[in-house]
This record gives C-alpha cells, sequence and structure tokens, in this order.
C-alpha cells in the first residue's frame, strides 16, 4: 500500500475505534452494537480493491482485539475483517465512484450478517459460546439493522476521503515533468526545416542571379566586338 493510503487507512480505523469504544457501545442498545469499524473497513475496500481491503481489515480487526476492554482471544475479530474487506474489495465500483445506492448497502447488510456469524463461528471452534446465550438470531438483525442506519452517514464519506487520497496532484505534477515535450520537438523540427528551405531557396536565387549576369556581359561583349568587326570592314 502506498503510504497516503497507510496514513488515511490507520487515521481512520483509530478514530472509528475510539468512536465505537467510548459513544456506540456505551448507548446500550437491545442487541449488537453498532459496528463503525466495519463500516470504515467496507468503505475503504470499496475504494482499495480486495487486496486493499484485506490488509485494512487485518489492521482495523487486530487493533480491535488489542483494543480495551476486548474480552477475545487476538487476531479472532483481525480474521473477520480480513475476510470481509477482501469479499468487499471483489466488488468495487469503477473507478470508486458509486452508481446508486442500492449495491452499497447491499454490501453492508451481507457484511454485517456475515461479519456476526463468521465472529460466531470462530469463537465457537475456540469455545467461546457467548452468541448462544445472547441469541444469534436477534444478533444478526441488530447487527444489519444497525449498520445499515449508520451507513448513509459514514461509508459514502470514507470513499470521498479515499478517492481525494488517491489523486495526489504533486504525484501528476511530477511525472508530467518527467515527460518530454513531444510536441515542441516536432515544432522546432519543422522550424528549422523550414527555414533551411528558404536559406536554400535564396541560395539558389542568387546564384542564378549571378549566372545570368556573367551571360549577359559575355553577350554584350560578343555583340560589341561584332559590330566593331563591322565597322572595320
Amino acid at each position: 500500500m502506498r503510504v497516503n493510503r497507510i496514513l488515511l487507512s490507520s487515521s481512520l480505523v483509530v478514530v472509528a475505534l475510539v468512536l465505537q469504544v467510548s459513544v456506540l457501545a456505551r448507548l446500550h442498545l437491545p442487541g449488537a452494537v453498532p459496528d463503525l469499524l466495519l463500516l470504515t473497513v467496507l468503505g475503504l475496500a470499496l475504494v482499495y480493491g480486495h487486496v486493499g481491503g484485506a490488509l485494512v481489515g487485518f489492521g482495523a480487526g487486530l487493533l480491535a482485539d488489542l483494543a480495551p476492554p476486548a474480552d477475545h482471544a487476538a487476531g479472532r475479530y483481525a480474521l473477520v475483517l480480513c475476510v470481509i474487506g477482501y469479499l468487499a474489495g471483489l466488488v468495487k465500483p469503477e473507478n470508486g465512484r458509486l452508481k446508486s445506492a442500492t449495491g452499497p448497502m447491499v454490501v453492508v447488510a451481507a457484511a454485517a450478517i456475515g461479519s456476526t456469524l463468521l465472529y460466531a463461528g470462530v469463537g465457537a471452534l475456540v469455545g467461546d459460546t457467548a452468541a448462544r446465550h445472547v441469541g444469534l438470531g436477534s444478533l444478526l438483525f441488530t447487527a444489519a439493522l444497525y449498520d445499515l442506519l449508520l451507513a448513509p452517514f459514514v461509508v459514502p464519506g470514507i470513499m470521498a476521503l479515499a478517492r481525494r487520497a488517491e489523486n495526489d496532484p504533486l504525484a501528476e505534477t511530477n511525472s508530467q515533468a518527467k515527460k518530454p515535450n513531444i510536441s515542441s520537438g516536432w515544432l522546432s523540427g519543422g522550424t528549422g526545416l523550414r527555414i533551411g528551405g528558404q536559406r536554400g531557396g535564396r541560395g539558389g536565387l542568387g546564384g542564378l542571379k549571378g549566372g545570368l549576369k556573367v551571360k549577359a556581359v559575355r553577350a554584350r561583349t560578343a555583340r560589341a566586338g561584332r559590330i566593331k568587326g563591322v565597322k572595320r570592314l
């Protein structure tokens, strides 16, 4: 990943994690907690593609695993967000721009349900059965509902920031400065040819005029000799 992507992704992930832990987790909503970190990963994945989405998802999930008050094994949420970021990046729109809101909303709903199922599945493998006691059905419904309500305020803004970071004017200026000015080369070459042709034309006309003058002088001399000879006769 490029430097601007790393800086932007790190900043957005840290801000999203702080807001989720300090604000959203303390709302005590029924069922799941609105996953601002997941929406941030989705917004970046829809611009960066599957590779960038997987890397951002892994880093965001690992940070969430280590941030307090984490009560699960480290690497569990990193695996979930890595898979979700990769899959979301596969449906990246052309040029990272949204043509309609239907596609991203479907991606958000699928990611909310998929991340909850994957998180519960990984927890079952490591012996965490908390999802069974809470109720998996209610978790899926509330996770999808909260994320869909929050997505219109988060995903478009993150995608806009990511697109703006991709359009680096300094890099474009440097690349244009390194390119040779082909048009000026053609113009200078054409000008040289035209000037040479004009010079050549002038030289030819000068030689032709000189030759005509010599011939005129010789003709006059011959005529004068013939006239003198006649007079002598």
